[in-house]
């Protein structure tokens, strides 16, 4: 099933790619024009040659009919000297005979390399032509294929009528065309696959500003970069331009998000504490019922604030944060603050990234560490692990236990609604779970309250992860 999803995965990458997409599309086409190519140049040179060949036949059959005569007994007579010694070698597949059509002319005359007669079809199969001549194919006493023309003509004065043949080798003709394909093809399958690797070279270095660009991006998202720097090709280059006006008011819409958060907390400030400050002054259950009130106002308020301000910052292009140097600061400070609960801290190798503000981390851990080391007996552990690929990307996993008395897993959704507090025993105002709820979510992450195996709450908190 893995490997299956890994080859769907892998097919899906390669049908987006534009790279891949442009390289196929242009191999096909340069492979298609191959071969019509070579299908084209090995028609014309069957042709060419097919010709030279009927043309060379007919030129020995004029030699043979200049060459051949009537004796003076009225016999055939005559040597025909073709310069060629193929009509020399028994059954070499190259033969010329002339033989009598009519009874007065005596024996036929053969070359040397014919040792046998090779019988001729019959005139109502292959027909002559106006001027007493045909072409045909026949198989040769070596089983090769040959190809004969022939002529019917008068030799004699008495109207004496020979048959003249000149017959050639059609099976060499066949393997030197034969050869002359398997060579063309040879050659030009070298040169498709060097212009294939050319075309490949050229069009993945004509993508390379996307490669460049794409790099940009990642660099933005680890938050080692602010912008997409560098010169970049007329064509990418509006597509870059957009993208850091993009960036920019991004920047703009969380600045002014976080601005008109700190100005709403410090404009409702004043008030309520003059709220708080009148309810102790009026004193009685009115006093404390105004108190009372103006502290869950508070505590509403900041609730929401932090929320605002996480809602601004989720999926943020710059905001990333070294996970293991705010957890060693945090347990450096817990540590102090608690001197009698045992603190153990393990921390990977790796270097994991949040891809969120600092400062939300840190309320995250803050709330959960403080909560473990109000309830813990003796002993708190602190865990940070790479948490996978939770939905379509990386995460991290903090893990936070406690051997204190736990919560019930019936109690464990209450736990994090605002303002519910469990045990009323131990001071706080209910929100700190609440708040890292919240916070959690507003990243698309999550948090597991389960049981520890220390005996007290283990809460698991996983987070969006940026590359390191």
């Amino acid at each position: 099933m893995a490997d299956h999803n890994k080859q769907s995965y892998l097919r899906r990458i390669l049908s987006r790619s534009l790279a891949v997409r442009v390289i196929a599309f242009s191999s096909f086409w340069a492979i298609i024009a191959l071969v019509v190519i070579a299908t084209i140049i090995s028609a014309l040179f069957r042709q060419v040659s097919e010709r030279g060949f009927d043309s060379v036949l007919s030129a020995y059959l004029n030699n043979v009919i200049g060459s051949v005569g009537v004796a003076e007994d009225g016999g055939l007579q005559g040597n025909p000297n073709l310069d060629d010694l193929r009509f020399l070698q028994p059954q070499s597949g190259w033969y010329w005979a002339v033989e009598p059509v009519t009874d007065d002319l005596g024996r036929a005359l053969r070359s040397p390399s014919m040792a046998m007669p090779i019988p001729s079809p019959d005139a109502s199969r292959v027909p002559f032509n106006a001027g007493f001549q045909r072409n045909y194919k026949t198989t040769g006493p070596g089983g090769d294929t040959i190809q004969v023309v022939e002529a019917e003509l008068v030799v004699g004065d008495q109207g004496q009528v020979a048959r003249f043949r000149v017959m050639g080798n059609r099976s060499e003709l066949e393997d030197e065309i034969s050869r002359f394909i398997r060579t063309l093809y040879g050659y030009l399958a070298l040169f498709g696959i060097g212009m294939v690797a050319i075309n490949v070279f050229a069009i993945l270095y004509g993508l390379r500003p996307l490669n460049r660009v794409q790099q940009a991006l990642s660099d933005i998202r680890a938050g080692t970069a602010q912008r997409l720097a560098g010169p970049f090709p007329t064509e990418i280059e509006a597509l870059a331009d957009e993208t850091n006006a993009l960036i920019d008011n991004n920047r703009r819409i969380v600045e002014r998000s976080r601005k008109q958060v700190g100005n709403l907390a410090h404009s409702l400030k004043t008030p309520l504490a003059v709220l708080m400050n009148e309810g102790d002054a009026v004193g009685g259950e009115r006093g404390k019922l105004i108190t009372a009130q103006a502290k869950a106002l508070q505590q509403q308020l900041d609730h929401y604030l932090q929320r605002a301000r996480a809602a601004a910052q989720r999926d943020s292009l710059v905001f990333r944060t070294p996970v293991q140097a705010s957890l060693e600061r945090m347990a450096r400070v817990m540590s102090k603050l608690n001197p009698s609960i045992d603190l153990q801290v393990e921390l990977p190798d790796e270097v994991l990234v949040f891809a969120g503000e600092r400062e939300d981390l840190e309320e995250i851990n803050g709330n959960l560490m403080e909560n473990a080391m109000k309830w813990a007996a003796g002993q708190v552990a602190l865990t940070l692990e790479d948490g996978g690929e939770p939905g379509e990307g990386r995460g991290l996993r903090i893990v936070i236990e406690d051997d204190g008395p736990g919560i019930p897993e019936e109690q464990a959704r209450d736990a994090v609604k605002r303002g519910r507090r469990l045990d009323e025993t131990k001071p706080g105002t209910g929100l700190g779970l609440a708040i890292v709820a919240d916070l959690v979510e507003e990243y698309g992450g999550t948090l597991a309250l389960e049981r520890s195996v220390l005996g007290g709450l283990k809460a698991v908190v996983t987070l969006p992860r940026a590359e390191a």
